[in-house]
């Protein structure tokens, strides 16, 4: 039975810090399981980091561009006993990414497998093309091997994932545990550029292809599946979730910051927002990063929650320009990637908190996405990775001279110029105790995915969802979060191990916010 086919008790009310994606999926499924459900976000908007910024071309995304995996956004509608075409329209991309190098060469990798080996024939000859045929082979089976037993196992576990090998055994080498992604892809490819490009997906969960473990491979199997936009803007799923959580009765306060989650002696009682509103809760969802608990930024009584992430290392953060502009030089797909010659000194400079000059950048051309040819002025976003905090802030002109510097290098110019990004110190403003990171805590090494915090916390009645919750960063993996939340919550309400009785009226006060536990409890899960 899934989460939203069972039945919450009565009157159960439900709080969600923060409205990211991983938020809204929660509240969509909470209201259409029967809780009353209140979703408190200190911006004006939902999406968390699907964030947009006005522009005189129209609103810009400035968080993600795309959807993978698009099974799982449609089986959180079909959840809500809806379906995903009804409330959005979707745009494949059969062009999945248009690659640039310094030395002229390019190259196109698309949906389709035949297509691919011919381009990358045409690339780097005919060795090279049967080299990425086996990279594609072993990616499927990554990528099929793991799918169960990590990203859609709530509580994956090294032991789990052993038994996982020992039952179907030509995973291991595949997975290649004691190599790191760039190790594995520099034995499987001759041509440089190509191990540089298949990479690049280490940092699609802010980490670098020399300490992620090669298992990562599996990313391109998850692109090559189908890559997908949305229709207006990715700014749009955030709304139409959040339409769908308010059509099944949940509430939603904006630019409410949540000062304290709330605990008594049996578990959570709710939250008090920063002007001394307090809402009283049975259950509460943590939709930011799980380190704003361990360090304090939501109260010393949920310190307790996730304390590795207090140590532990952080993810790679990024500087973001979200702009209208007329570009010329080189012809621009929706997804574009204009790499530097060698990617190891720049990762090797990100690990040490320092930039290079001349990054590797990805521009998305968000009007290049549908067959209609893009207007004069269109809409970009650029992304170069920089290091988490603390790490020296670059000056204004220094973060537009390397992205202007590298594009000039292909022939790549904007009218107007790029400018004022977002650096790692304006994410940390904007996602508190987040350091900047985009992606939580770091992923390097091969026991990193089991270091992450999962859905339950230590206190009664508390519980996480994100990016920076399990199975991680992405989209599709913040909806999958959400869904293991709430199936903890149903399954806790009814299991007589971790249920409490009510007894704490419902509603929500105004005034000053107590200082020690509330006295009376609320019931949990």
């Amino acid at each position: 039975m899934t989460a939203t086919a069972q039945k919450i008790a009565p009157g159960t009310r439900a709080v969600i810090v923060g409205a990211g994606i991983g938020g809204l999926a929660a509240a969509c499924r909470l209201a259409q399981a029967g809780a009353q459900v209140t979703v408190t976000e200190s911006h004006a908007t939902p999406g968390g980091k699907m964030r947009v910024i006005s522009s005189p071309a129209g609103p810009v995304d400035a968080g993600p561009t795309v959807l993978t995996l698009r099974p799982i956004l449609e089986e959180l509608f079909s959840a809500l006993g809806e379906r995903l075409e009804d409330h959005v329209t979707l745009r494949r991309q059969p062009l999945i990414a248009r690659h640039f190098w310094p030395d002229g060469s390019r190259l196109d990798l698309c949906d389709d497998a035949g297509a691919n080996e011919a381009a990358i024939e045409a690339f780097a000859g005919p060795r090279a093309a049967r080299q990425f045929a086996g990279f594609s082979r072993r990616a499927r089976a990554l990528f099929t091997g793991f799918d169960s037993p990590m990203m859609r196992n709530a509580t994956p576990t090294p032991a789990t994932l052993a038994a996982h090998c020992l039952r179907h055994p030509a995973l291991l080498p595949r997975m290649a545990p004691l190599s790191t992604l760039a190790g594995s892809l520099a034995r499987q490819f001759d041509d440089p550029r190509l191990a540089q490009l298949f990479g690049r997906y280490a940092t699609y969960i802010g980490g670098s292809p020399y300490r992620v473990p090669a298992l990562l491979a599996l990313v391109w199997q998850a692109e090559v599946a189908g890559v997908w936009t949305v229709a207006g803007g990715m700014h749009r799923l955030a709304q139409t979730l959040a339409a769908l959580a308010r059509a099944r009765g949940a509430s939603f306060l904006y630019n409410a910051h949540v000062a304290r989650i709330e605990t008594a002696s049996t578990g959570v009682t709710g939250v008090t927002l920063a002007d001394g509103t307090r809402l009283l809760a049975d259950l509460v969802l943590f939709n930011g990063d799980p380190r704003a608990l361990a360090t304090g930024a939501l109260g010393p009584q949920v310190t307790g929650c996730a304390p590795q992430t207090r140590t532990a290392g952080r993810s790679l953060s990024a500087d973001v320009w979200a702009f209208a502009a007329r570009a010329s030089g080189p012809q621009l797909a929706y997804h574009n990637v204009f790499f530097r010659a060698d990617p190891r000194p720049e990762f090797d400079a990100l690990e040490q908190g320092r930039r290079v000059p001349d990054p590797t950048l990805y521009i998305c051309a968000m009007d290049r996405a549908g067959p209609a040819p893009p207007p004069a002025l269109e809409r970009f976003e650029i992304i170069a990775n920089a290091p988490p905090l603390p790490a020296p802030e670059p000056e204004p002109d220094q973060c537009q001279t390397r992205c202007i510097h590298t594009l000039s290098r292909f022939g790549l110019t904007f009218d107007p110029p790029p400018d004022n990004p977002t650096t790692p110190e304006a994410f940390d403003r904007l996602f508190p105790a987040s350091q900047g990171s985009l992606y939580g805590q770091s992923p390097h090494g091969l026991m990193a995915a089991f270091q992450r915090p999962t859905a339950r916390t230590p206190i009664p009645g508390l519980y996480l969802a994100g990016g920076g919750a399990h199975p991680g960063a992405g989209v599709p993996m913040a909806i999958l979060s959400a869904r293991h939340a709430v199936e903890a919550m149903l399954s806790d309400r009814i299991s007589p191990s971790r249920s409490r009785p009510t007894a704490m009226p419902g509603g929500m006060s105004t005034g000053s916010a107590p200082t020690a536990p509330a006295p009376s409890a609320s019931s949990r899960s």
